[in-house]
Order: structure tokens, then C-alpha cells, then sequence
């Protein structure tokens, strides 16, 4: 189902049918060093992956990523979205991108798209972000959206600290 469309793309939510996609994106050598390795080496673990950990959000909580594909072509680009985390108190914004996509300004288009829907659709009224210390552009996305740094904080499943914005 399509969520948003901006400018270059069409934000549309996740599906098992995805998993070949999700597999190549969390394995892309940037995703593994500043988000995490989540040990997903097949179709099949993606689509666990999918299941259990991406789909649900849409039925509870009426928001979670998107797959980001190219307008016209459909070209899947990487993910973006709202999501809420036990651990921190409000929503944050998330972003991969395939390594070939980056540098391009696909994820600043969809999070500045979809902090506006998380904002004016979905009325939450504080979205965060967090990012490994060492990712400098997600860092430097974060400030342009508008987000400052807050903290350092731990979340269960990333190896390192992150940095928490808001």
C-alpha cells in the first residue's frame, strides 16, 4: 500500500514479497557498520525478519518503514519511516539506503516526508532520531531536518552507543 509520494519517490509499506530487497539492504556493508549485523543470510531470514519485526508495526501502531522506490521505475532505493521503540519515550525517524543510492538525497526527501506524515497525519506530536557516533551523515540529515543532539543512549540490539536527536 502506498504511504507517501515526494518529489523522486513513492513510499509504500513493506510486504513479505519484499525480502529479497531487505536481505540485499541489510547486508550492505554501511547498514552492517552503522546500524547493525542482524545475522539475516537468506530470503527466508528476511522474510522472518519482515514478519516478526516490521509488519506488526502497521496493525499496532498504524505507522512503521517503507520501502522507498524510484517514481516511474519502481527501483527500490532503501527503507525510511516512523518507528517506536520500547526504550525511548517518543517515535523516531529511520533511514537505510542501498549503498548505490547514497549521496543522492533519497533520504533526506523521504524522512523530511515522512516526519511531515508522522507530524500532520499521524498527529505525533514529538519524532526523534538516533544514530550510531560515528555515521557523520546521518548525523549531518538529522541536524538538516531540523533534530539537535540530546544524548548518548544504549538500545538493546546495537552493538555501540547511539546518539539520540530531537
Amino acid at each position: 500500500m502506498q504511504i507517501l509520494d515526494t518529489e523522486r519517490l513513492v513510499l509504500r509499506q513493506l510486504t513479505i514479497g519484499d525480502a529479497d530487497f531487505m536481505l540485499e539492504l541489510m547486508n550492505e556493508p554501511g547498514f552492517i557498520q552503522f546500524v547493525a549485523d542482524r545475522g539475516l543470510r537468506t530470503a527466508e531470514d528476511a522474510a522472518q525478519y519482515l514478519q516478526e519485526k516490521i509488519l506488526p508495526s502497521y496493525e499496532q501502531l498504524g505507522f512503521g518503514f517503507y520501502r522507498m522506490e524510484l517514481r516511474g521505475t519502481g527501483e527500490s532505493v532503501g527503507i525510511c519511516g516512523v518507528v517506536k521503540r520500547e526504550t525511548l519515550e517518543h517515535p523516531d525517524v529511520g533511514f537505510a539506503v542501498l549503498d548505490r543510492f547514497c549521496g543522492q538525497g533519497f533520504a533526506y526527501e523521504a524522512a523530511l516526508a515522512c516526519m511531515r506524515y508522522g507530524h500532520e497525519v499521524l498527529g505525533l506530536p514529538k519524532i526523534s532520531g538516533v544514530t550510531a557516533p560515528e555515521n557523520r551523515i546521518s548525523i549531518r540529515l538529522l541536524e538538516k531536518l531540523g533534530l539537535t543532539f540530546q544524548r548518548k543512549i544504549h538500545l538493546p540490539g546495537y552493538g555501540t552507543e547511539s546518539l539520540l536527536f530531537e
